[in-house]
């Protein structure tokens, strides 16, 4: 189907709240969250990086679960309360998760940054995860290329509560 084919098929209503704010949208079936949140709605923040669920750079928050929104189609959401980097927190009043990553360094070139944190926040969310190790394995759907693993344990353990050995060496002093 070409463009102009794709912009003559029958469009879907669909009704989503999205970082606090109602949004009534029409929308063809085959429209992903991601390309929605990063087309239209012009919520660049959250990242297209493999397109296939593999490397997590797209995860958001739905319903307060995390999801990779590069496979979700926007129409099966109806009625859905997502959060994505931009709901979370500003510059002048960032979430806790957000001031964790920036205390600890975990980012690098912060491309896969927007979805770590919107995965660590829904991590905490499960209470799942009691340790660090439960923490690298619950977080294993996203993918850092620049390596800053340790820093981002490091971040989700001090918003936990837990802290890292360093972390709180460093606070004591």
């Amino acid at each position: 189907m070409d463009i102009a084919t794709a912009d003559t098929q029958p469009k879907n209503r669909v009704a989503l709240t999205i970082n606090g704010n109602r949004q009534d949208l029409e929308i063809h079936p085959w429209v992903t969250l991601l390309d929605l949140l990063r087309g239209p709605l012009h919520l660049t923040g959250t990242k297209k990086g493999c397109d296939h669920g593999q490397c997590g750079a797209c995860t958001v928050l739905v319903d307060g679960e995390r999801v990779n929104s590069c496979l979700k189609f926007a129409v099966t959401l109806d009625g859905a309360e997502i959060t994505t980097i931009e709901g979370l927190g500003t510059p002048d009043d960032m979430h806790a998760m957000q001031k964790a990553f920036v205390e600890h360094d975990a980012y690098q070139c912060g491309y896969c940054t927007p979805g770590q944190i919107c995965s660590a926040v829904g991590l905490l969310a499960e209470g799942r995860a009691k340790s660090r190790e439960e923490i690298r394995e619950m977080m294993s759907g996203n993918i850092c290329r620049c390596g800053a693993y340790v820093n981002i344990a490091d971040a989700i353990e001090d918003v936990m509560g837990h802290g890292s050995d360093a972390s709180q060496k460093e606070a004591a002093e």
